[in-house]
């Protein structure tokens, strides 16, 4: 297990915010594996051809979705996804943001209890096999090189959708290279005694009061996970921006009924963005 430090990695993104440069994505609709037509958002390298074959990431949500929800960027790629676009797309990688929410009426899931979502983490990992499917149809995707990489929601997503216990998973023609889960929630994976189908890297906060980090450590004990554990750090430290708050709406805390906290770090944040490249281009070389 790494424990980051708090001056490895100095990093652009902490001067200088990719989202502020980011490039509009391309919208495109990708049929799900349930059936589901998802619209979803794709970025390429620029200058890259377009039958060029290259790397892709597939970037899976967390509970709050996609988009921004208030201000001048409302409705658009949220800060965190269009600047992790930009970071992608410019160390010549495509990136695939599939929209598990919208198609299926719903923004966010964040203040709903777990017994009461009906988007289900099956859901989710249909969304993946569809993505997958259409990738291998495009040619400019190197199948051989596709990485699944989620936030909260979206990371317990990437552990569901490459859980070897699974057949769906053992069954499919393509198959991600490389996982990384950032802060997701490792309880359920633990109690089926996950297995993974590709390498995974976790990446937690150690204070974190809504997906803990220990549920992740036993995981990757069992497993032989590669762990990075950020000190000092909370749920959504990775935000490229804004602060640390106690949101008291989420039902689903450690503490039920005292909220919990969220936002950014602004050391260890751009050093897990920087892990993420590091991961892709151990995996990728």
């Amino acid at each position: 297990m790494h424990r980051m430090q708090s001056r490895q990695f100095i990093f652009l993104l902490t001067s200088f915010p990719l989202w502020c440069f980011a490039q509009v994505p391309e919208v495109i609709f990708i049929p799900s594996a349930d059936g589901t037509v998802l619209k979803a958002h794709v970025q390429h390298p620029a200058g890259t051809p377009t039958n060029q074959p290259r790397p892709v990431v597939v970037a899976l949500h967390g509970c709050s979705g996609l988009y921004s929800t208030t201000g001048a960027n409302q409705g658009n790629l949220n800060p965190r996804h269009s600047g992790m676009a930009q970071l992608i797309a410019d160390n010549g990688y495509s990136i695939v943001f599939p929209d598990s929410f919208s198609t299926r009426g719903e923004t966010s899931l964040c203040s709903q209890k777990f017994d009461v979502r009906v988007i289900k983490q099956s859901h989710r990992s249909d969304d993946v096999d569809g993505v997958l499917l259409w990738l291998s149809s495009q040619n400019w995707a190197d199948t051989a090189k596709i990485a699944l990489l989620g936030w909260s929601h979206g990371g317990t997503t990437v552990l569901s959708s490459t859980d070897k216990n699974r057949q769906k998973v053992t069954a499919r023609d393509i198959q991600p290279s490389v996982a990384i889960a950032i802060y997701p929630g490792c309880s359920d994976s633990l109690k089926s005694n996950y297995r993974p189908q590709v390498p995974l890297v976790m990446m937690l906060a150690e204070l974190d009061d809504w997906t803990p980090p220990g549920p992740c450590i036993e995981l990757a004990k069992k497993t032989g996970a590669e762990l990075y554990v950020y000190p000092e750090s909370y749920h959504d430290f990775d935000n490229p921006v804004g602060t640390v708050r106690l949101r008291m709406d989420v039902a689903n805390g450690v503490n039920p009924g005292k909220g919990v906290h969220v936002g950014r770090n602004p050391e260890t944040g751009p050093q897990a963005w920087q892990q993420v490249l590091a991961t892709l281009r151990h995996r990728w070389q």
